[in-house]
Protein backbone atom coordinates (compact mmCIF):
# COMPACT_ATOMS: atom_id res chain seq x y z
CA UNK A 1 0.00 0.00 0.00
CA UNK A 2 1.39 3.45 -0.86
CA UNK A 3 0.00 5.27 2.41
CA UNK A 4 1.89 3.60 5.51
CA UNK A 5 -0.51 1.86 7.17
CA UNK A 6 -0.01 3.27 10.71
CA UNK A 7 -0.40 6.53 9.24
CA UNK A 8 -4.02 5.15 7.93
CA UNK A 9 -5.14 3.61 11.31
CA UNK A 10 -4.35 7.02 12.60
CA UNK A 11 -6.13 8.59 10.53
CA UNK A 12 -8.98 6.86 11.16
CA UNK A 13 -8.57 6.76 15.20
CA UNK A 14 -8.63 10.79 14.98
CA UNK A 15 -11.87 10.93 12.48
CA UNK A 16 -14.74 9.59 14.69
CA UNK A 17 -17.29 8.27 12.21
CA UNK A 18 -20.96 10.18 13.68
CA UNK A 19 -18.57 13.33 13.83
CA UNK A 20 -17.69 13.03 10.34
CA UNK A 21 -20.83 11.29 8.48
CA UNK A 22 -22.59 14.36 10.36
CA UNK A 23 -21.19 16.93 8.39
CA UNK A 24 -23.16 15.52 5.72
CA UNK A 25 -25.96 14.19 7.27
CA UNK A 26 -28.26 15.12 10.14
CA UNK A 27 -28.08 11.94 12.71
CA UNK A 28 -30.22 10.71 15.59
CA UNK A 29 -29.69 8.52 17.96
CA UNK A 30 -31.78 6.01 18.43
CA UNK A 31 -30.51 2.61 20.94
CA UNK A 32 -26.88 2.36 20.32
CA UNK A 33 -26.80 3.59 17.04
CA UNK A 34 -27.51 7.04 15.02
CA UNK A 35 -29.43 6.91 12.33
CA UNK A 36 -30.26 9.49 9.27
CA UNK A 37 -31.77 10.02 5.27
CA UNK A 38 -29.33 7.90 3.24
CA UNK A 39 -27.05 10.31 1.29
CA UNK A 40 -26.62 7.66 -1.70
CA UNK A 41 -30.11 6.79 -2.52
CA UNK A 42 -33.84 7.99 -1.91
CA UNK A 43 -35.78 7.56 0.54
CA UNK A 44 -38.43 9.00 3.07
CA UNK A 45 -37.56 6.85 6.53
CA UNK A 46 -33.79 6.79 7.56
CA UNK A 47 -32.00 3.45 7.04
CA UNK A 48 -28.46 4.85 7.15
CA UNK A 49 -27.26 3.92 10.15
CA UNK A 50 -23.90 4.77 11.84
CA UNK A 51 -22.42 2.33 14.75
CA UNK A 52 -20.08 4.81 16.83
CA UNK A 53 -18.90 0.77 18.33
CA UNK A 54 -17.84 -0.40 15.34
CA UNK A 55 -16.64 2.94 13.93
CA UNK A 56 -18.57 1.70 10.22
CA UNK A 57 -21.88 2.92 8.34
CA UNK A 58 -24.80 0.82 6.67
CA UNK A 59 -27.81 1.48 4.56
CA UNK A 60 -30.45 -0.88 4.82
CA UNK A 61 -31.89 0.56 1.74
CA UNK A 62 -29.27 0.54 -0.87
CA UNK A 63 -26.78 -1.58 1.33
CA UNK A 64 -23.56 0.80 1.02
CA UNK A 65 -21.37 1.19 3.72
CA UNK A 66 -17.94 1.17 5.41
CA UNK A 67 -15.99 3.00 7.47
CA UNK A 68 -14.88 6.77 7.69
CA UNK A 69 -12.10 6.26 4.60
CA UNK A 70 -14.93 4.64 2.44
CA UNK A 71 -17.69 7.39 3.11
CA UNK A 72 -15.42 10.40 2.34
CA UNK A 73 -14.28 8.38 -0.94
CA UNK A 74 -18.44 7.99 -1.80
CA UNK A 75 -19.71 11.30 -0.67
CA UNK A 76 -17.08 13.27 -2.27
CA UNK A 77 -16.53 10.65 -4.85
CA UNK A 78 -12.08 10.71 -4.16
CA UNK A 79 -9.83 8.13 -4.57
CA UNK A 80 -9.01 6.29 -1.78
CA UNK A 81 -5.44 8.27 -1.51
CA UNK A 82 -7.24 11.79 -1.80
CA UNK A 83 -9.76 10.26 0.78
CA UNK A 84 -7.74 9.75 3.35
CA UNK A 85 -5.78 13.08 2.35
CA UNK A 86 -9.30 14.87 3.03
CA UNK A 87 -9.18 13.09 6.47
CA UNK A 88 -5.54 13.31 7.52
CA UNK A 89 -6.27 17.76 6.90
CA UNK A 90 -9.38 17.37 9.17
CA UNK A 91 -7.45 16.14 11.76
CA UNK A 92 -4.51 18.14 11.29
CA UNK A 93 -2.28 15.51 10.36
CA UNK A 94 0.33 15.79 7.81
CA UNK A 95 0.15 13.68 4.61
CA UNK A 96 2.94 11.32 3.66
CA UNK A 97 3.83 11.57 0.05
CA UNK A 98 4.90 8.46 -1.96
CA UNK A 99 6.07 8.55 -5.45
CA UNK A 100 2.87 7.45 -6.84
CA UNK A 101 0.60 9.63 -4.40
CA UNK A 102 2.42 12.51 -5.45
CA UNK A 103 2.05 12.35 -9.11
CA UNK A 104 -1.92 11.92 -9.09
CA UNK A 105 -1.44 15.06 -6.86
CA UNK A 106 0.74 17.13 -8.94
CA UNK A 107 -1.20 15.69 -12.19
CA UNK A 108 -4.79 17.10 -10.73
CA UNK A 109 -3.43 20.19 -9.66
CA UNK A 110 -2.00 20.71 -13.39
CA UNK A 111 -4.77 20.44 -14.59
CA UNK A 112 -6.73 22.39 -11.98
CA UNK A 113 -4.20 25.50 -13.25
CA UNK A 114 -4.70 24.85 -16.52
CA UNK A 115 -8.33 25.22 -15.65
CA UNK A 116 -8.02 28.43 -14.48
CA UNK A 117 -5.22 29.63 -17.22
CA UNK A 118 -8.27 28.51 -19.67
CA UNK A 119 -10.30 30.76 -17.77
CA UNK A 120 -8.21 33.90 -18.21
CA UNK A 121 -7.64 33.46 -21.47
CA UNK A 122 -11.58 33.27 -21.99
CA UNK A 123 -11.86 36.30 -20.20
CA UNK A 124 -9.21 38.08 -21.78
CA UNK A 125 -10.62 37.40 -25.09
CA UNK A 126 -14.02 38.68 -24.34
CA UNK A 127 -12.11 42.27 -23.59
CA UNK A 128 -10.60 41.42 -26.99
CA UNK A 129 -11.57 42.45 -30.90
CA UNK A 130 -11.97 38.86 -30.74
CA UNK A 131 -14.42 38.77 -28.19
CA UNK A 132 -16.90 41.17 -29.61
CA UNK A 133 -19.78 39.25 -30.14
CA UNK A 134 -19.70 37.58 -27.07
CA UNK A 135 -19.62 41.04 -25.38
CA UNK A 136 -22.47 42.04 -27.38
CA UNK A 137 -24.52 39.27 -26.74
CA UNK A 138 -23.52 39.66 -22.53
CA UNK A 139 -23.61 43.19 -22.22
CA UNK A 140 -26.46 44.52 -24.66
CA UNK A 141 -28.70 41.48 -25.35
CA UNK A 142 -28.53 39.89 -21.22
CA UNK A 143 -28.02 43.39 -19.71
CA UNK A 144 -24.98 42.06 -17.83
CA UNK A 145 -23.03 44.72 -16.17
CA UNK A 146 -19.40 44.83 -16.18
CA UNK A 147 -18.57 43.94 -12.55
CA UNK A 148 -21.40 40.57 -12.73
CA UNK A 149 -19.11 39.58 -15.59
CA UNK A 150 -16.12 39.77 -13.28
CA UNK A 151 -17.54 38.21 -10.65
CA UNK A 152 -18.21 35.12 -12.89
CA UNK A 153 -15.38 35.07 -14.85
CA UNK A 154 -17.41 34.91 -18.15
CA UNK A 155 -15.91 34.86 -21.11
CA UNK A 156 -15.59 34.09 -24.86
CA UNK A 157 -14.03 31.22 -27.25
CA UNK A 158 -12.50 32.02 -30.29
CA UNK A 159 -14.22 31.15 -33.85
CA UNK A 160 -11.06 28.70 -34.56
CA UNK A 161 -10.03 25.68 -33.98
CA UNK A 162 -6.58 25.80 -32.22
CA UNK A 163 -6.56 29.05 -30.30
CA UNK A 164 -6.41 27.63 -26.89
CA UNK A 165 -4.56 25.03 -27.68
CA UNK A 166 -1.67 27.22 -29.27
CA UNK A 167 -2.65 29.54 -26.15
CA UNK A 168 -1.40 26.70 -23.78
CA UNK A 169 1.09 25.45 -25.27
CA UNK A 170 2.74 28.63 -24.81
CA UNK A 171 2.40 28.31 -21.15
CA UNK A 172 3.52 24.39 -20.87
CA UNK A 173 0.69 22.44 -21.61
CA UNK A 174 0.43 19.67 -24.02
CA UNK A 175 -2.41 18.54 -25.61
CA UNK A 176 -2.47 15.40 -23.94
CA UNK A 177 -2.99 17.92 -20.79
CA UNK A 178 -5.95 19.24 -22.63
CA UNK A 179 -7.65 16.32 -23.77
CA UNK A 180 -7.61 15.09 -20.14
CA UNK A 181 -8.75 18.61 -18.52
CA UNK A 182 -12.04 18.08 -21.28
CA UNK A 183 -10.65 21.22 -23.20
CA UNK A 184 -9.94 19.75 -26.57
CA UNK A 185 -11.21 16.39 -28.15
CA UNK A 186 -9.65 14.20 -30.93
CA UNK A 187 -11.46 12.89 -33.91
CA UNK A 188 -11.04 9.55 -35.74
CA UNK A 189 -7.81 10.94 -37.82
CA UNK A 190 -6.07 12.14 -34.49
CA UNK A 191 -6.23 15.31 -35.19
CA UNK A 192 -6.79 17.69 -31.61
CA UNK A 193 -8.75 20.84 -31.66
CA UNK A 194 -10.16 23.32 -29.04
CA UNK A 195 -13.23 21.73 -27.70
CA UNK A 196 -15.21 25.06 -27.39
CA UNK A 197 -15.17 27.82 -30.06
CA UNK A 198 -17.34 30.60 -31.13
CA UNK A 199 -19.04 30.22 -27.04
CA UNK A 200 -19.78 32.71 -24.55
CA UNK A 201 -18.08 30.81 -21.63
CA UNK A 202 -19.16 30.03 -18.36
CA UNK A 203 -16.33 28.87 -15.81
CA UNK A 204 -17.51 26.04 -13.61
CA UNK A 205 -16.02 26.62 -10.02
CA UNK A 206 -16.14 24.32 -7.38
CA UNK A 207 -16.61 25.15 -3.09
CA UNK A 208 -13.05 25.79 -2.81
CA UNK A 209 -12.89 28.00 -5.35
CA UNK A 210 -11.66 25.65 -8.31
CA UNK A 211 -12.24 26.29 -11.87
CA UNK A 212 -12.69 22.27 -12.64
CA UNK A 213 -14.71 23.00 -15.72
CA UNK A 214 -16.96 25.13 -18.37
CA UNK A 215 -20.14 25.76 -20.01
CA UNK A 216 -20.10 27.18 -23.38
CA UNK A 217 -23.48 28.96 -25.19
CA UNK A 218 -23.27 29.24 -29.04
CA UNK A 219 -24.30 32.76 -30.73
CA UNK A 220 -25.83 31.48 -34.06
CA UNK A 221 -27.78 28.39 -34.99
CA UNK A 222 -25.54 25.82 -34.02
CA UNK A 223 -26.31 22.54 -31.81
CA UNK A 224 -25.91 22.20 -29.35
CA UNK A 225 -26.92 25.08 -27.71
CA UNK A 226 -24.85 24.50 -24.62
CA UNK A 227 -21.77 22.73 -24.80
CA UNK A 228 -20.49 21.86 -21.18
CA UNK A 229 -17.14 20.10 -19.73
CA UNK A 230 -17.04 15.95 -19.83
CA UNK A 231 -16.82 14.20 -16.81
CA UNK A 232 -12.75 14.55 -15.54
CA UNK A 233 -10.55 13.55 -12.59
CA UNK A 234 -11.19 16.76 -11.53
CA UNK A 235 -14.83 17.57 -12.75
CA UNK A 236 -18.12 15.43 -12.23
CA UNK A 237 -21.62 17.46 -13.25
CA UNK A 238 -23.56 15.25 -10.98
CA UNK A 239 -21.88 16.22 -7.65
CA UNK A 240 -21.59 19.94 -8.57
CA UNK A 241 -24.01 22.65 -8.92
CA UNK A 242 -23.09 26.18 -10.97
CA UNK A 243 -22.33 29.36 -8.53
CA UNK A 244 -22.53 27.25 -5.59
CA UNK A 245 -19.26 28.29 -4.15
CA UNK A 246 -21.14 32.46 -4.29
CA UNK A 247 -24.36 30.69 -2.72
CA UNK A 248 -23.23 29.07 -0.01
CA UNK A 249 -22.50 32.38 1.28
CA UNK A 250 -26.06 33.72 0.81
CA UNK A 251 -27.92 35.79 4.32
CA UNK A 252 -31.35 35.00 2.07
CA UNK A 253 -32.16 31.60 4.03
CA UNK A 254 -33.42 29.56 0.87
CA UNK A 255 -31.42 28.24 -2.35
CA UNK A 256 -33.23 28.83 -5.95
CA UNK A 257 -32.86 26.23 -8.37
CA UNK A 258 -33.07 27.10 -12.13
CA UNK A 259 -32.15 25.77 -15.40
CA UNK A 260 -29.22 27.29 -15.93
CA UNK A 261 -25.92 29.63 -16.51
CA UNK A 262 -28.04 32.71 -17.36
CA UNK A 263 -31.09 32.74 -14.45
CA UNK A 264 -28.60 31.97 -12.17
CA UNK A 265 -26.21 34.92 -13.03
CA UNK A 266 -29.36 37.61 -13.83
CA UNK A 267 -30.15 36.59 -10.35
CA UNK A 268 -27.60 36.96 -8.59
CA UNK A 269 -27.26 40.71 -10.29
CA UNK A 270 -30.47 41.27 -9.34
CA UNK A 271 -29.41 41.11 -5.56
CA UNK A 272 -30.28 37.18 -5.57
CA UNK A 273 -27.01 35.57 -4.62
CA UNK A 274 -28.55 32.27 -3.20
CA UNK A 275 -28.87 31.15 -7.31
CA UNK A 276 -27.79 28.16 -8.34
CA UNK A 277 -28.01 25.59 -11.48
CA UNK A 278 -27.27 22.22 -12.29
CA UNK A 279 -25.17 21.46 -14.76
CA UNK A 280 -26.37 19.89 -17.91
CA UNK A 281 -28.27 17.05 -16.04
CA UNK A 282 -31.74 16.84 -14.11
CA UNK A 283 -30.99 16.96 -10.74
CA UNK A 284 -29.42 14.47 -8.99
CA UNK A 285 -29.59 12.89 -5.18
CA UNK A 286 -25.93 13.56 -5.07
CA UNK A 287 -27.03 17.66 -5.75
CA UNK A 288 -29.93 17.21 -3.02
CA UNK A 289 -27.14 16.39 -0.47
CA UNK A 290 -24.83 19.32 -1.38
CA UNK A 291 -27.74 21.27 -1.07
CA UNK A 292 -29.02 19.90 2.27
CA UNK A 293 -25.78 21.10 3.87
CA UNK A 294 -26.23 25.02 2.86
CA UNK A 295 -30.25 25.21 3.09
CA UNK A 296 -33.39 23.95 4.77
CA UNK A 297 -35.47 25.62 2.10
CA UNK A 298 -35.10 25.34 -1.39
CA UNK A 299 -37.37 27.32 -4.06
CA UNK A 300 -37.52 25.39 -7.56
CA UNK A 301 -37.47 28.58 -10.26
CA UNK A 302 -37.77 26.40 -13.66
CA UNK A 303 -38.75 27.67 -17.14
CA UNK A 304 -42.93 27.05 -17.18
CA UNK A 305 -42.75 25.10 -20.51
CA UNK A 306 -43.23 21.14 -20.60
CA UNK A 307 -39.71 20.43 -19.51
CA UNK A 308 -39.34 22.84 -16.80
CA UNK A 309 -42.65 21.10 -15.28
CA UNK A 310 -40.98 17.74 -16.08
CA UNK A 311 -37.79 18.68 -14.27
CA UNK A 312 -39.24 20.28 -11.49
CA UNK A 313 -41.76 17.14 -10.83
CA UNK A 314 -38.46 14.96 -11.10
CA UNK A 315 -36.63 17.40 -8.65
CA UNK A 316 -39.63 17.80 -5.84
CA UNK A 317 -39.20 13.67 -4.77
CA UNK A 318 -35.37 13.85 -4.35
CA UNK A 319 -34.84 17.59 -2.81
CA UNK A 320 -37.49 16.35 -0.36
CA UNK A 321 -36.24 12.88 0.77
CA UNK A 322 -32.90 15.22 1.89
CA UNK A 323 -35.78 17.15 4.85
CA UNK A 324 -35.34 19.82 2.89
CA UNK A 325 -38.38 22.37 1.96
CA UNK A 326 -39.57 22.42 -0.84
CA UNK A 327 -41.53 25.13 -3.01
CA UNK A 328 -41.74 25.90 -6.45
CA UNK A 329 -41.79 29.04 -7.99
CA UNK A 330 -44.94 29.37 -10.24
CA UNK A 331 -43.40 32.59 -12.92
CA UNK A 332 -46.65 34.36 -14.73
CA UNK A 333 -45.90 36.69 -17.43
CA UNK A 334 -42.62 35.24 -18.83
CA UNK A 335 -41.15 32.20 -19.62
CA UNK A 336 -37.85 32.59 -16.88
CA UNK A 337 -36.71 34.03 -14.11
CA UNK A 338 -34.30 36.18 -16.36
CA UNK A 339 -37.15 37.45 -18.68
CA UNK A 340 -39.19 38.16 -15.58
CA UNK A 341 -37.05 40.71 -13.80
CA UNK A 342 -36.53 42.73 -16.98
CA UNK A 343 -40.42 42.77 -17.55
CA UNK A 344 -41.45 43.62 -13.68
CA UNK A 345 -38.19 44.62 -11.82
CA UNK A 346 -36.62 42.93 -8.55
CA UNK A 347 -39.38 44.16 -6.24
CA UNK A 348 -42.30 42.33 -7.95
CA UNK A 349 -39.72 39.32 -8.31
CA UNK A 350 -38.87 39.52 -4.76
CA UNK A 351 -43.38 39.20 -4.10
CA UNK A 352 -43.55 36.06 -6.43
CA UNK A 353 -40.69 34.23 -4.86
CA UNK A 354 -42.37 34.87 -1.74
CA UNK A 355 -45.65 33.48 -2.69
CA UNK A 356 -44.27 30.22 -3.94
CA UNK A 357 -46.42 27.15 -3.74
CA UNK A 358 -44.87 24.44 -1.29
CA UNK A 359 -44.40 21.44 -3.50
CA UNK A 360 -48.03 19.15 -2.78
CA UNK A 361 -50.30 21.77 -4.18
CA UNK A 362 -47.99 22.37 -6.98
CA UNK A 363 -48.49 19.06 -8.06
CA UNK A 364 -51.96 18.83 -7.06
CA UNK A 365 -52.59 22.09 -9.33
CA UNK A 366 -50.57 20.29 -12.15
CA UNK A 367 -52.65 17.19 -12.32
CA UNK A 368 -55.65 19.19 -11.91
CA UNK A 369 -54.74 20.78 -15.06
CA UNK A 370 -54.58 17.93 -17.26
CA UNK A 371 -58.26 17.51 -16.63
CA UNK A 372 -61.81 19.32 -17.30
CA UNK A 373 -63.41 18.89 -14.08
CA UNK A 374 -66.98 19.59 -15.58
CA UNK A 375 -66.89 16.27 -17.32
CA UNK A 376 -67.95 13.28 -15.04
CA UNK A 377 -65.07 11.05 -16.53
CA UNK A 378 -62.01 13.43 -16.37
CA UNK A 379 -63.11 14.37 -12.50
CA UNK A 380 -63.16 10.68 -11.83
CA UNK A 381 -59.59 10.24 -12.96
CA UNK A 382 -58.40 13.87 -11.38
CA UNK A 383 -59.25 12.37 -7.99
CA UNK A 384 -57.53 8.75 -8.93
CA UNK A 385 -54.40 10.21 -9.66
CA UNK A 386 -54.43 12.80 -6.95
CA UNK A 387 -55.44 10.25 -4.36
CA UNK A 388 -52.05 7.92 -5.90
CA UNK A 389 -49.79 11.10 -5.57
CA UNK A 390 -51.52 11.82 -1.70
CA UNK A 391 -51.26 8.37 -0.66
CA UNK A 392 -47.29 9.17 -0.89
CA UNK A 393 -47.50 11.98 1.61
CA UNK A 394 -45.90 9.75 4.61
CA UNK A 395 -47.92 12.26 6.68
CA UNK A 396 -51.74 12.50 7.76
CA UNK A 397 -52.33 15.69 8.29
CA UNK A 398 -50.82 16.54 4.83
CA UNK A 399 -53.19 13.29 3.24
CA UNK A 400 -56.34 15.19 4.86
CA UNK A 401 -55.87 18.98 4.14
CA UNK A 402 -55.04 18.19 0.34
CA UNK A 403 -57.25 15.57 0.10
CA UNK A 404 -59.72 18.32 0.97
CA UNK A 405 -58.79 20.59 -1.82
CA UNK A 406 -58.59 17.75 -4.11
CA UNK A 407 -62.04 17.41 -3.19
CA UNK A 408 -63.05 20.97 -3.27
CA UNK A 409 -61.82 21.24 -6.56
CA UNK A 410 -64.15 18.03 -7.90
CA UNK A 411 -66.88 19.24 -5.92
CA UNK A 412 -67.20 15.95 -4.47
CA UNK A 413 -67.19 15.93 -0.33
CA UNK A 414 -64.30 15.29 1.44
CA UNK A 415 -64.88 11.93 2.79
CA UNK A 416 -65.17 10.83 -0.34
CA UNK A 417 -61.83 11.75 -1.39
CA UNK A 418 -60.72 10.68 1.83
CA UNK A 419 -61.72 7.14 1.06
CA UNK A 420 -60.04 6.85 -2.15
CA UNK A 421 -56.48 7.62 -0.70
CA UNK A 422 -57.35 4.78 1.67
CA UNK A 423 -58.08 2.66 -1.08
CA UNK A 424 -54.55 4.05 -2.83
CA UNK A 425 -52.45 3.31 0.71
CA UNK A 426 -54.36 -0.14 0.72
CA UNK A 427 -53.19 -1.06 -2.28
CA UNK A 428 -49.46 0.28 -1.90
CA UNK A 429 -49.57 -1.78 1.75
CA UNK A 430 -50.67 -4.59 -0.60
CA UNK A 431 -48.17 -4.32 -3.49
CA UNK A 432 -45.41 -4.23 -0.67
CA UNK A 433 -46.92 -7.74 0.95
CA UNK A 434 -46.93 -9.33 -1.97
CA UNK A 435 -43.23 -8.54 -3.31
CA UNK A 436 -42.01 -9.60 0.67
CA UNK A 437 -44.05 -13.12 0.37
CA UNK A 438 -42.43 -13.78 -2.58
CA UNK A 439 -39.25 -12.81 -1.48
CA UNK A 440 -39.95 -15.10 1.61
CA UNK A 441 -40.78 -17.96 -0.68
CA UNK A 442 -36.99 -18.09 -1.72
CA UNK A 443 -34.76 -18.28 1.53
CA UNK A 444 -31.52 -19.54 0.09
CA UNK A 445 -31.45 -16.27 -2.03
CA UNK A 446 -32.17 -14.26 0.81
CA UNK A 447 -29.11 -15.94 2.17
CA UNK A 448 -27.18 -14.97 -0.04
CA UNK A 449 -25.04 -12.13 -0.36
CA UNK A 450 -27.18 -8.93 -2.03
CA UNK A 451 -23.93 -7.44 -3.64
CA UNK A 452 -23.49 -8.38 -7.49
CA UNK A 453 -20.86 -10.60 -8.34
CA UNK A 454 -20.37 -12.09 -4.48
CA UNK A 455 -21.66 -15.10 -4.30
CA UNK A 456 -21.44 -18.30 -1.72
CA UNK A 457 -20.45 -21.82 -2.91
CA UNK A 458 -21.46 -23.08 0.60
CA UNK A 459 -24.00 -21.38 2.72
CA UNK A 460 -23.06 -23.12 5.60
CA UNK A 461 -19.39 -22.37 5.58
CA UNK A 462 -20.20 -18.67 4.16
CA UNK A 463 -22.36 -18.19 7.14
CA UNK A 464 -19.61 -19.12 9.56
CA UNK A 465 -17.07 -16.94 7.95
CA UNK A 466 -19.07 -13.87 8.21
CA UNK A 467 -19.31 -15.07 12.22
CA UNK A 468 -15.43 -15.17 12.19
CA UNK A 469 -14.80 -12.07 10.92
CA UNK A 470 -17.47 -10.57 12.99
CA UNK A 471 -16.13 -11.84 15.67
CA UNK A 472 -12.56 -10.75 15.56
CA UNK A 473 -13.75 -7.58 14.11
CA UNK A 474 -15.33 -6.93 17.43
CA UNK A 475 -12.68 -8.12 20.08
CA UNK A 476 -9.32 -8.28 18.24
CA UNK A 477 -7.69 -10.28 20.88
CA UNK A 478 -9.87 -13.50 19.26
CA UNK A 479 -7.33 -13.75 16.63
CA UNK A 480 -5.09 -15.47 19.22
CA UNK A 481 -7.69 -18.55 19.26
CA UNK A 482 -7.81 -19.29 15.47
CA UNK A 483 -5.63 -21.92 15.95
CA UNK A 484 -4.64 -23.58 12.44
CA UNK A 485 -7.68 -21.74 10.45
CA UNK A 486 -6.47 -20.53 6.97
CA UNK A 487 -7.68 -18.43 4.48
CA UNK A 488 -7.55 -21.20 1.77
CA UNK A 489 -9.99 -23.10 3.76
CA UNK A 490 -12.82 -20.55 3.43
CA UNK A 491 -15.44 -21.20 0.86
CA UNK A 492 -16.05 -17.53 -0.22
CA UNK A 493 -12.55 -15.95 -1.39
CA UNK A 494 -13.34 -12.52 -0.15
CA UNK A 495 -13.96 -13.52 3.25
CA UNK A 496 -10.49 -15.56 2.97
CA UNK A 497 -8.96 -12.46 1.30
CA UNK A 498 -10.44 -10.12 4.25
CA UNK A 499 -9.28 -12.82 7.02
CA UNK A 500 -5.76 -12.81 5.44
CA UNK A 501 -5.30 -9.07 5.82
CA UNK A 502 -6.88 -8.89 8.96
CA UNK A 503 -4.61 -11.69 10.47
CA UNK A 504 -1.77 -9.99 9.16
CA UNK A 505 -2.70 -6.62 10.67
CA UNK A 506 -2.62 -8.63 13.70
CA UNK A 507 0.62 -10.09 13.52
CA UNK A 508 2.09 -6.64 12.71
CA UNK A 509 1.05 -4.86 15.98
CA UNK A 510 -2.07 -3.17 14.56
CA UNK A 511 -5.77 -2.90 15.25
CA UNK A 512 -7.58 -4.65 12.92
CA UNK A 513 -10.17 -2.34 11.88
CA UNK A 514 -13.01 -2.86 9.25
CA UNK A 515 -12.30 1.44 8.55
CA UNK A 516 -8.75 0.59 7.37
CA UNK A 517 -9.38 -1.87 4.88
CA UNK A 518 -11.27 0.90 2.48
CA UNK A 519 -7.52 1.08 0.22
CA UNK A 520 -7.31 -2.74 -0.28
CA UNK A 521 -11.32 -3.54 -0.61
CA UNK A 522 -13.73 -2.28 -3.55
CA UNK A 523 -16.59 -0.04 -2.42
CA UNK A 524 -19.22 -2.75 -3.20
CA UNK A 525 -16.84 -5.21 -1.04
CA UNK A 526 -16.46 -2.32 1.87
CA UNK A 527 -20.17 -2.35 1.89
CA UNK A 528 -20.41 -6.18 1.72
CA UNK A 529 -17.94 -6.51 4.96
CA UNK A 530 -20.03 -3.65 6.57
CA UNK A 531 -23.57 -5.63 6.04
CA UNK A 532 -21.49 -8.72 8.01
CA UNK A 533 -20.25 -6.32 10.80
CA UNK A 534 -24.08 -4.87 11.20
CA UNK A 535 -26.11 -8.15 11.83
CA UNK A 536 -26.00 -8.89 15.69
CA UNK A 537 -23.61 -10.96 17.40
CA UNK A 538 -23.54 -11.83 21.17
CA UNK A 539 -20.03 -11.49 22.72
CA UNK A 540 -21.04 -13.22 26.10
CA UNK A 541 -19.31 -16.56 24.57
CA UNK A 542 -17.14 -15.50 22.24
CA UNK A 543 -14.81 -18.02 22.17
CA UNK A 544 -16.63 -20.61 22.17
CA UNK A 545 -18.59 -19.20 19.46
CA UNK A 546 -14.97 -18.84 17.54
CA UNK A 547 -14.23 -22.01 18.19
CA UNK A 548 -17.86 -23.58 16.85
CA UNK A 549 -17.36 -21.10 13.40
CA UNK A 550 -13.97 -22.43 12.63
CA UNK A 551 -15.40 -26.08 13.18
CA UNK A 552 -17.68 -25.44 10.95
CA UNK A 553 -15.30 -23.52 8.48
CA UNK A 554 -13.00 -26.69 8.22
CA UNK A 555 -15.18 -29.46 8.21
CA UNK A 556 -16.93 -28.16 5.04
CA UNK A 557 -13.36 -27.33 3.64
CA UNK A 558 -12.88 -31.12 4.69
CA UNK A 559 -15.82 -32.36 2.71
CA UNK A 560 -15.04 -29.73 -0.42
CA UNK A 561 -11.70 -31.26 -0.73
CA UNK A 562 -13.04 -35.56 0.00
CA UNK A 563 -16.05 -34.51 -2.80
CA UNK A 564 -14.36 -33.21 -5.86
CA UNK A 565 -15.28 -29.78 -7.17
CA UNK A 566 -18.81 -30.85 -8.08
CA UNK A 567 -19.77 -31.12 -4.75
CA UNK A 568 -23.19 -29.03 -4.15
CA UNK A 569 -24.17 -26.70 -1.11
CA UNK A 570 -27.72 -28.76 0.00
CA UNK A 571 -29.71 -25.53 0.69
CA UNK A 572 -28.60 -24.01 -2.86
CA UNK A 573 -29.50 -27.35 -4.68
CA UNK A 574 -32.80 -27.25 -3.03
CA UNK A 575 -33.40 -23.57 -4.64
CA UNK A 576 -32.49 -24.36 -7.75
CA UNK A 577 -35.39 -27.43 -7.72
CA UNK A 578 -37.94 -24.53 -6.60
CA UNK A 579 -36.92 -22.67 -9.30
CA UNK A 580 -36.91 -25.28 -12.31
CA UNK A 581 -40.40 -26.43 -10.58
CA UNK A 582 -41.48 -22.95 -10.78
CA UNK A 583 -40.47 -22.13 -14.56
CA UNK A 584 -42.23 -25.28 -15.64
CA UNK A 585 -44.96 -25.04 -13.72
CA UNK A 586 -44.58 -27.83 -10.74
Amino acid sequence: MAIPEAFIDEVVARNEISDVVSSYVHLTRKGNNMWGLCPFHNEKTPSFSVSTEKQIYHCFGCGKGGGVISFIMEIENLPFVEAVRLLAQRAGLEMPESGENEGWRRRKERLLTLNKEAARFFHETLKSPAGAAGAAYLFQKRGLSRGIVTRFGLGMAPDRWDSLIQAMAEKGYSKRELLDAGLAVDNKKGRIYDRFRNRVMFPIIDLRGEVIGFGGRVLDDSTPKYLNSPDTVIYNKSRNLFALNIAKKSKLGRIILTEGYMDTISLHQAGFDCAVASLGTSLTQEHAQLLSRYTKEAVIAYDGDGAGVKAAQRAIPILEKTGIQVKVLQIRGAKDPDEYIKKYGREAFAKMLDQSENHIEYRLRQIQGKYDLTDDAQKVEFLREAAAMLATLPSPVEREIYGGRAAEAAGVTPAAMEQEVKRELSRRIRQAKKQQERRDLTPAVQLQPKEYGIRYPNMRSGRAEEGVLRLMLLEPSLFRETGSLTAEQFSAPLLGRIYSILLRQFREGRTPQAASLAGDLSPEEMSFLSGIMGRPESLANSRQALRDYINVIQTEAVKRSGAGDGAEDPLLTAMEKFREKKAYGG
